[in-house]
């Protein structure tokens, strides 16, 4: 059979393919798996003060383990074999989660060897082999979905990302907070691979004022006051964005600006783009609010943003464009992880999809 390497009873199981209950510990751990360093990364991940990437690991490979294991490779699979298994893109698109891949299975068991043609960032095209592991089966098997999952799935994100930075220029191509629950970290590091620029990681990073605190606070420039005094009070300094609809609100956040020492750092145009019948966008009010500001503060152009219509939007001088669909509306990127990689490539080419 392609693929099947030499036996060896050197090797111990991993928990993951046991029956014991004690399938994973969830210590908290911010540094990555035996093998894997960060600074080896040619796109290291956003630095966040608690995310748990290897948690998250851990977590992920413990749902699918259950108390039991894998009951099928433990039925299927001779304990000592081991085996060859390639990466295989079933169409073309930029690979993201090569690093955090290699994690996984280092994760399951830091005997497997991973080795890779291609690094996070890269351009693959339909039916390319770009990776392979060896090494104990079980292992392989136990890793195998759990690795696919992120890499699909931070690949899509980072091909989508590349497809409208390159629409977008000169301006740059943004997230928001419209990520997976638990996997925030991971899917702005695909947007950081995918050749776009990350925005606040969460809600202790940046100011940003948006409508229902200005409803709260009672208009725009009671909440920036406010912001202005919180910061002060605290001895604290960060970026500080608020939202803006309309001219007039433009107007009040650039009078304010001019009569009070402020933090601010820049204004969010939302919804400025508005859609047409015929598919088009009329960016006109977008690029009147940009001229009103005349590079007094950094903008951010958010609402109806797509593929279609960011390269508009990117020639009206904002300096960021944001996109929750990079992140919410994910397309995953078809990759396998195949042992008899022949037959993969039959059935491939039969399927359209290698």
């Amino acid at each position: 059979m392609p693929g099947i390497l030499p036996i060896s009873s050197s090797i111990l199981l991993p928990h993951y393919c046991t029956t014991s209950r004690h399938i994973v510990r969830m210590a908290a751990a911010h540094t990555t798996s035996a093998g894997v360093s960060l600074e080896a990364m040619p796109i290291k991940p956003p630095s966040h003060p608690t995310y748990d990437l290897k948690g998250i690991i851990k977590l992920a490979l413990a749902e699918d383990a259950g108390v039991r294991g894998d009951v099928t490779c433990m039925a299927t699979i001779p304990f000592d074999m081991e085996v060859e298994a390639h990466f295989l893109a079933k169409e073309d698109g930029i690979v993201a989660g090569i690093a955090l891949a290699e994690m996984v299975f280092q994760e399951v068991d830091p005997s497997l060897k991973v080795e890779w043609s291609r690094k996070d960032g890269d351009y693959v095209r339909k039916g390319l082999q770009f990776g392979r592991v060896y090494g104990r089966a079980h292992s392989i098997v136990v890793a195998e979905r759990i690795a696919l999952n992120f890499m699909q799935r931070m690949s899509g994100i980072a091909t989508l990302t590349k497809a409208m930075a390159d629409a977008a220029s000169p301006a740059y191509i943004l997230e928001t907070r419209k990520t997976a629950p638990g996997l925030r970290l991971v899917d702005k590091w695909a947007v950081l691979i995918g050749g776009g620029r990350n925005h606040r990681l969460g809600l202790f990073d940046m100011v940003l004022i948006k409508d229902n605190h200005i409803s709260i606070a009672g208009g725009i420039s009671n909440a920036l006051r406010a912001v202005d005094q919180y910061l002060e009070r605290e001895n604290l300094q960060m970026e500080v964005e608020v939202e803006t609809r309309t001219h007039e609100e433009v107007k009040e956040v650039l009078q304010y600006a001019s009569q009070t020492k402020t933090s601010l750092t820049r204004i969010m145009l939302d919804n400025m783009v508005v859609p047409l019948a015929n598919g088009d966008v009329d960016v006109s009010m977008l690029k009147e609010a940009v001229d009103l500001i005349n590079g007094k503060f950094e903008t951010e152009a958010s609402g109806n943003v797509t593929l279609e219509t960011v390269h508009k939007i990117g020639q009206t001088g904002v300096t960021y464009i944001s996109s929750g669909a990079l992140t919410h509306s994910v397309k995953a990127l078809d990759i396998s992880l195949k042992i008899d990689t022949e037959l993969a490539l039959e059935v491939g080419r039969r399927t359209k999809r290698a």
